[in-house]
């Protein structure tokens, strides 16, 4: 009789490893005084439009830095360069999410001890980037307008996931057949404590309570 086939869970211990070294990750963070948040969404949401408008609104009041993760190119770095965030572009030879090591790299050779405010944009992706810690202390996802309401049934974990939702490029809602209370009824199915908020990083429509939230994040993760 053959000897019984062993059964490795590769994927569990991948997944057991980051999370150790994620939460490693969070306590330096938190010691340093340093907010860091993994921003996620689809490619075209709007994240690096965000990003540079929300650098600019806070330039008197925080030091921000944005670790850029693409799979080629560094086009949205030297976009939020110019906005005024510190920057650095993280090339993920193909993978399509960062992961806590990913991350620790790109922080040291950014550095953030001098930061408040540290922004991951991730890879364009709806599923992978939700699947892995990196040890950021919130996580924020951007759906916009054009990508309709439904998202949320169609990629649960992102939302499940997710601390903040926030909706992007609501000056188009008159183009778009898109329906609000639809949505919210979708996002708080898979995550009732998920927060959303509507913007227009274009228009400025709603970037005074996306501003609030990052200042009250910040500021309670420096006095805990």
């Amino acid at each position: 009789m053959a000897d019984p086939i062993k059964v490795i869970e590769v994927k569990e211990s991948v997944f057991a490893n980051n999370d150790r070294a994620a939460e490693a990750l969070r306590e330096r963070m938190h010691d340093a005084g340093t907010f860091m948040i993994n921003l996620m969404s689809s490619p075209g949401a709007g994240k690096t439009t965000l990003l540079s408008a929300t650098t600019r609104a806070l330039a008197d009041e925080m030091r921000v830095a944005i670790m850029e993760a693409d799979v080629d190119s560094d086009v949205d770095a030297h976009t939020v360069q110019e906005a005024g965030a510190k920057a650095i572009q993280l090339h993920t030879g193909g993978m399509c999410h960062l992961d806590a090591a990913m991350t620790e790299q790109g922080l040291q050779q950014m550095g953030y001890e001098d930061t408040d405010l540290v922004f991951i944009e991730n890879v364009g992706n709806l599923i992978c980037p939700a699947e892995f810690d990196t040890g950021a202390a919130a996580k924020v996802m951007i759906l916009s307008v054009p990508e309709g309401d439904d998202k949320p049934l169609k990629y649960p974990l992102m939302f499940e996931v997710s601390d903040l939702v926030l909706i992007s490029k609501v000056d188009t809602l008159p183009y778009f057949d898109f329906d609000r209370d639809k949505l919210e009824r979708n996002v708080l199915l898979r995550n009732p404590d998920a927060q959303i908020i509507y913007l227009s990083a274009k228009t400025g429509e709603g970037m005074d309570q996306w501003l609030s939230w990052l200042r009250e994040h910040v500021s309670d993760w420096k006095r805990a």
